[in-house]
């Protein structure tokens, strides 16, 4: 069987856990050559050993995309590593730790976190990363937005789901910019995931109830789901597709 990614160098932020990871795994299964920045390095190096362990080839550390310095620091340390990018895939947000919760409770401390690393910070990478995929003449980038921007329930995450909603519009912009030289930039937006962070928060049984009641396939989204689509976006199956958001959701949004 052919590696559809094989010898691609992909960064994958945020791959210490959770939906992360599990990108990190299937690309890494697909022949990629993996950089795995994350706030966390701990986390970084323990998805780095697994891949390892299974004869890929992977490399941690230590970012914090919400900070220009890091970013640009990310940047030397893939081209010291491997001389290339071919994909970065902007995975790191803040989702962990987030409930259900009154448009009018949230304080502005949570917007201004959850936007420094969901939107900012997705910013911040491809300005660091962007520059070598141009110089390449070629290059993927994938955003991860999400589908609760489009859902009833956008109201009870205001903050992240207006972040998300504005990872859309990043990427069309940058699509277009970066079109010319050669950069393909799209994302992907799943629907409420069974991911580590959505298992822990508060009356996420409830919300998965709700969540696939408005699906037209009727099965919990599992992190599994998602990750084929991503791929399918940094091969070159995709080379004629930029600019487009593909929702991962079992049919509750339909375009």
């Amino acid at each position: 069987m052919s590696l559809v990614l094989k010898d691609k160098v992909a960064i994958i932020t945020g791959a210490g856990r959770g939906l992360g990871k599990e990108f990190a795994l299937k690309f890494a299964k697909e022949g990629a050559k993996l950089f795995l920045p994350d706030i966390s390095l701990e986390r970084a190096q323990e998805t780095a050993k697994e891949i390892k362990a299974k004869g890929g080839e992977a490399v941690a550390i230590e970012t914090d995309i919400s900070k220009e310095e890091s970013t640009q620091k990310m940047a030397d340390k893939v081209m010291k590593q491997y001389g290339k990018v071919d994909i970065l895939l902007n995975n790191a947000a803040i989702w962990y730790g987030l409930n259900a919760t009154p448009w009018d409770l949230w304080k502005k401390e949570d917007w201004d976190r959850i936007f420094s690393v969901n939107v900012t910070g997705s910013w911040l990478c491809c300005k660091a990363i962007a520059p070598l995929m141009i110089k390449a003449g070629k290059g993927k980038i994938i955003n991860v937005a999400s589908n609760v921007a489009r859902v009833p329930a956008a109201a009870f995450f205001l903050p992240y789901s207006c972040s998300k909603g504005a990872v859309y519009t990043l990427t069309h912009a940058l699509a277009r910019t970066l079109g010319a030289s050669g950069v393909n930039v799209n994302a992907i937006a799943p629907g409420y995931t069974a991911s580590e962070a959505s298992l822990t928060q508060r009356d996420s049984d409830k919300t998965f109830q709700l969540a696939t009641s408005e699906q037209t396939l009727k099965k919990r989204l599992e992190p599994t789901d998602i990750v084929g689509a991503a791929v399918f976006l940094a091969s070159s199956a995709s080379d004629m597709i930029t600019g487009q958001v593909l929702y991962i959701d079992g049919g509750t949004i339909m375009l």
